[in-house]
């Protein structure tokens, strides 16, 4: 079967630099989109042209002026930059993001072959082309005179070699892309000398609202969160949101927030107060909904920080809008009002047994700052939502049509809100009734009725809000369900197995000494080591080396502070470890192998074979997990054979017909084959970031 092409024009500028990058940029989408062929289209600009114009006062868009023209005009499908040299904001009518494959933002010094910095004359000539640069060499090289430079890197670095500069201020990023590092004579620290933002990174540019490019994006873009920070101090603040805010980059947050919330951010996150005060704005509603924008086109993840709930008279609906225009994911953590606050907590309950059945919210605020009406007719006009009346729908239809409000109104169900099995029903006063009959739904639901029933996020992640079911260990759960909800998924977390340490691992740790090699051959094993030499107090200078069967294996024990010793190149498995260690295994050599209860004892024979001490321990069981019921899912994604025999034995293999089902490596695949369920896909890599990046990728495709 032949597989049609979908072919690109991708615009660059003409320079040695531009070319390089831009195709090693494309030539990684083409890895990423294999039925896509990008096409590399070299363009001038301005700022190729005009080498007289100081760059510090150039246009924006000096460098990507003639490229924009070329993708309005339709000649180019895209267009790659550097990020730095894309104006803020874009030319009119492009869209845009960052790819994600960056250099070092850094600056360097270079100085003429064989020179040092220390050397150069202190009243030497430095070319510099920004402002930034400038006012960095004059702090430290004060006598230093400071000329105007342009030209390509190798240009500059001939105007260098000819005597024209003694010293040149360039970006690091550059050089190891044009093979010329070794030209670096000195990093300039980012404290000393902080880079622009886009520096070292790339941008593509594309038509707005072209759906091709859109849809691309969403491999690369990360949920924006709307997360409510609830009222007063932190204390009032979820679970979900606290986390939202460990994990990202950018926080914008309302001014009527608690000090003690704020301070919880790592002290990395680039924090903005774009708050409202009432006749008072920090930053007017347009500007903030354009930097969360911004900064998620970036591939940031951005979290909205909101008092009380965003969904209360906070503005949501225009950040929404503004995301949903660009085709950009997001999702929303409700949180506590300063409704509940003023009422749960002071006695005056809005519900109480047989005194009130529920009541009416609304502001007398216009937008624009107006005061409207508050009369009865006006009231009539807001949404309705009923609790505990599903049983009686068609009964609550009738007397509304009864009380004036026309049968063709908005009306929806939603069932189990706020929880991973979420489901909308959507339909009209006359209808609704009916539909709620043939859902059959066990779960509590919400009778909604007005206009306001006509509105539903639309969720543009990669996933597309499929439901992934995670049936990994409790250890690798956080770590999956983050990657989930990046891509626009919603994770369903029901762990099926439970690992648990043996003793017999714990008194061999303690002897650790005695051993030349440590085999471990999964991420679970070493997360699972790591835990055993907390609990033996062993002094990890002591441990031995590490041999591992991969990169996840490696990148687990990164994160315990330890270094893998040994480990293959590549075909990341048993066999390509034995091949590894082969030619390393001397008779003697003493090796403690450990493993869970489903790896088998045929890796420590075969080191046996080569001559080697080996003691094959156990260090840890697969324990399977009940749950009362199956979940609905859309995604099967099983990490380990002991899942898969775990599901299997609880809800059968026949439970997954037409479920996409994912496998994290060969020993799990092989497993789900002998239950007779078909794996969908298998990632490169046997870890749960390459399994979800894979997910997310496949449905970007297709």
């Amino acid at each position: 079967m032949t597989t049609t092409k979908i072919n690109f024009k991708a615009g660059t500028r003409s320079s040695k630099l531009a070319r390089l990058q831009t195709r090693a940029a494309l030539d990684r989408l083409e890895t990423c989109f294999p039925d896509c062929v990008f096409e590399e289209v070299p363009i001038s600009s301005p700022g190729d042209r005009d080498l007289a114009t100081d760059l510090r006062k150039s246009p924006p868009d000096f460098f990507t002026q003639d490229l924009d023209k070329q993708v309005l005009s339709g000649e180019l499908d895209c267009a790659i930059h550097s990020a730095k040299d894309v104006p803020d904001p874009v030319t009119a009518g492009l869209d845009w993001f960052w790819l994600p494959w960056r250099e070092d933002a850094r600056d360097v010094l270079i100085r003429p072959r064989g020179k040092s910095v220390e050397s150069m004359p202190p009243d030497g000539k430095i070319g510099v082309s920004s402002e930034r640069r400038e006012t960095y060499c004059h702090s430290r090289f004060p006598k230093a005179r400071q000329l105007p430079i342009r030209g390509t890197i190798e240009e500059r670095l001939r105007q260098l070699d000819r005597g024209d500069f003694e010293l040149l201020v360039m970006a690091g990023a550059a050089l190891p892309r044009l093979g010329l590092q070794e030209r670096i004579t000195e990093w300039i620290p980012a404290t000393e000398l902080i880079p622009p933002e886009g520096q070292g990174a790339l941008a593509m540019t594309f038509r707005d609202g072209d759906e091709r490019f859109q849809r691309l994006r969403r491999l690369f873009v990360k949920s924006v969160t709307f997360a409510a920070a609830g009222v007063g101090s932190a204390g009032a603040c979820t679970l979900e949101c606290l986390h939202a805010l460990q994990r990202c980059d950018v926080c914008l947050h309302d001014s009527l927030l608690g000090h003690d919330l704020i301070g919880m951010l790592p002290s990395s996150v680039r924090c903005i107060d774009v708050g409202k005060r009432c006749g008072q704005h920090s930053m007017p509603q347009d500007e903030t909904t354009y930097l969360i924008t911004r900064f998620a086109r970036r591939g940031m993840k951005v979290v909205r920080l909101k008092g009380g709930d965003p969904g209360i008279f906070g503005r949501l609906a225009e950040e929404v809008e503004a995301l949903d225009a660009l085709a950009l994911p997001y999702r929303v953590m409700p949180g506590v009002s300063s409704l509940s606050a003023a009422t749960s907590t002071t006695g005056m309950l809005l519900t109480r047994r047989g005194v009130s059945r529920g009541f009416t919210v609304m502001t007398p605020r216009k937008e624009g700052g107006g005061t409207g009406s508050v009369a009865a007719d006006v009231r009539l006009q807001l949404p309705l939502v009923f609790f505990m009346a599903l049983a009686v729908a068609d009964e609550i239809a009738k007397q509304l049509v009864a009380d004036g409000i026309s049968p063709k109104t908005p009306a929806s169900v939603v069932f189990g809100a706020g929880s991973d099995q979420s489901r909308i029903l959507t339909g009209t006063l006359d209808d609704i009734a009916a539909r709620i009959e043939q859902a059959a739904s066990e779960l509590p639901g919400l009778l909604i009725v007005g206009d306001a029933a006509k509105y539903h996020y639309t969720n543009w992640g990669a996933l597309e809000g499929r439901r992934v079911l995670l049936t990994a260990s409790q250890a690798l759960q956080d770590k999956a369900a983050d990657l989930v909800t990046d891509y626009g998924g919603i994770p369903v977390c029901r762990p099926l197995i439970e690992l648990k340490t043996t003793t017999e691992a714990l008194a061999r740790i303690r002897q650790i000494g005695n051993y030349d090699w440590v085999v471990l051959t999964s991420p679970s094993a070493a997360r699972c080591f790591g835990e055993l030499l907390k609990s033996a107090w062993v002094d990890l200078r002591s441990v031995p080396k590490l041999v591992t069967c991969g990169g996840g294996t490696s990148k687990e024990l990164w994160s315990l502070g330890l270094c893998a010793n040994i480990e293959p190149a590549a075909d990341f498995s048993a066999d390509s470890l034995l091949k590894t260690v082969a030619p390393l295994v001397q008779p003697g050599l003493r090796i403690l192998r450990l493993r869970s209860d489903k790896a088998g004892p045929e890796l420590a024979q075969s080191l046996r074979g080569m001559g080697a001490s080996v003691d094959d321990c156990l260090l840890y069981r697969n324990l399977p997990v009940a749950h009362a019921e199956k979940p609905d899912f859309d995604v099967a994604y099983f990490a380990s054979a002991s899942a898969v025999e775990v599901y299997d034995k609880q809800w059968g293999a026949a439970s997954l017909k037409g479920v996409f089902v994912v496998a994290i490596g060969k020993p799990t695949l092989a497993v789900l084959k002998k239950c007779g369920i078909a794996a969908d896909l298998v990632p490169p890599e046997a870890t749960v970031e390459s399994s979800i990046e894979a997910l997310a990728m496949h449905f970007v495709r297709h």
